[in-house]
C-alpha cells in the first residue's frame, strides 16, 4: 500500500463481507445497501490499493473466491474495521461489550464464567454457547466473538491456531457411576481402579482430547459414546448401565433423582483446564478487566492450585 493513503473504512467493510460471505448478493444485504453499491465500493477499494482483490466467479458475477492480494489483505482489513470502532467508542465511551463463546457444555463452563461476573458485575459481558474449540477459534479469527472460555489443545492434523490463551482455572474431576455400578460404594477411587469398566462418551474419543488423554494414561481400553443431549440424558445411561463410568466436574451440580454417584480421584486426581482465549492483534478493550478479575476470584477460590505430587494434567495443560 502507498505509504500515506487513506482508507475508506466502508469500502474496507464491503469487502470483509464479500469475503466472509464469499457472495455479493448475501453482503449486500448484511450491510443493508443494494448490490450495485457494494460492487462500486469494492472496485473503488481496488483502485485505491493497485489489485485485484476477488475473483468475481459464479452465476451472474455473484459467487466470489480471494485473490492472492485479497487474502493477504483479510486479517489487516479486519484490525483497520476494530481498530475504527474502538476509535468511535474511545470518544463515545460506548465500548461494545465483550463477546465471550464458551465450550466444554457437559462441563457447565457458565458456572466458572457466572462466579467471575457475580464478582464484577460492571464487566459488559455476553456470554453464549459455541460449539467446540475448532468453531470458537474460527468465530475469534472471523471476528465474530471476541475471545472463548473453555479448554485449549492442540488440533491434529491442523496448524496451531494463532490466538493467544491463558489458564484460568483447574478443575478436580470425579468419577461418576450408577447405583450398580461395582464401585459405587468407594469413597474415592485411584484412575487405574477404573481400568476395567467403560468410559461412557458425549461423542467419539478421538474428538473428545481430554478424555482421550486420560484414557491412555490409565489404561482404559474400552469406551462407548452416545450423542451430547445435555447432562439429564447423559446420567442416564450412568443410571443404567452398570459398566460404564463418566469424568465430571467434582464440584459440578448433578440433577436430583438420578441415583448416580460422583466420587472423588485420587493419587492422582485428574484436572480439567480452562483457558480464556483471544486474537493478540484484536484484543477486545475489556479484555484486560476480564484476565484481572478471573485472576482474582480465582485467587480467592485457589483455582490454579497444583500439585505435580498429587495432581494429573494431560501433556498439553502440563506444559
Amino acid at each position: 500500500m502507498v505509504s500515506g493513503m487513506d482508507l475508506d473504512l466502508a469500502r474496507v467493510r464491503a469487502f470483509v463481507a464479500v469475503a466472509d460471505l464469499r457472495h455479493f448478493g448475501r453482503a449486500a444485504e448484511q450491510l443493508a445497501i443494494t448490490q450495485q453499491a457494494l460492487s462500486k465500493r469494492l472496485a473503488r477499494l481496488e483502485a485505491e490499493v493497485g489489485a485485484a482483490l476477488v475473483d468475481r466467479g459464479g452465476a451472474g458475477g455473484r459467487g466470489v473466491t480471494l485473490t492472492e492480494a485479497g487474502a493477504r489483505f483479510l486479517e489487516p482489513a479486519r484490525r483497520a474495521l476494530a481498530a475504527g470502532e474502538l476509535a468511535v467508542g474511545a470518544v463515545r465511551d460506548a465500548r461494545p461489550a465483550l463477546r465471550l463463546d464458551v465450550w466444554g457444555h457437559l462441563y457447565a463452563p457458565m458456572r466458572t464464567v457466572a462466579q467471575v461476573l457475580d464478582a464484577a458485575p460492571d464487566l459488559d459481558l455476553e456470554p453464549s454457547a459455541g460449539r467446540d474449540l475448532p468453531s470458537v477459534a474460527s468465530a475469534i479469527l472471523r471476528g465474530d466473538v471476541d475471545a472463548g472460555f473453555g479448554r485449549v489443545h492442540p488440533l491434529p492434523g491442523r496448524a496451531p491456531l494463532g490466538l493467544t490463551h491463558r489458564l484460568v482455572r483447574l478443575e478436580p474431576v470425579d468419577a461418576v457411576v450408577g447405583p450398580d455400578h461395582p464401585l459405587a460404594g468407594a469413597a474415592e477411587l485411584r484412575p487405574g481402579q477404573l481400568r476395567d469398566s467403560v468410559l461412557w462418551c458425549p461423542a467419539a474419543v478421538d474428538r473428545l482430547d481430554f478424555l482421550a488423554r486420560f484414557a491412555a494414561a490409565f489404561g482404559i481400553v474400552e469406551w462407548a459414546a452416545g450423542p451430547n443431549l445435555g447432562l439429564t440424558p447423559f446420567l442416564e445411561h450412568l443410571r443404567d448401565d452398570p459398566t460404564c463410568f463418566a469424568l465430571l466436574p467434582a464440584d459440578g451440580p448433578l440433577p436430583d433423582g438420578l441415583a448416580v454417584r460422583s466420587i472423588p480421584l485420587v493419587a492422582p486426581t485428574p484436572l480439567y483446564a480452562w483457558s480464556l482465549l483471544w486474537h493478540p492483534d484484536r484484543p477486545h478493550p475489556r479484555l484486560d478487566a476480564l484476565l484481572r478479575e478471573f485472576g482474582r476470584v480465582g485467587a480467592d477460590n485457589r483455582w490454579l492450585d497444583h500439585d505435580p505430587s498429587r495432581d494429573w494434567l494431560p501433556g498439553p495443560d502440563d506444559a
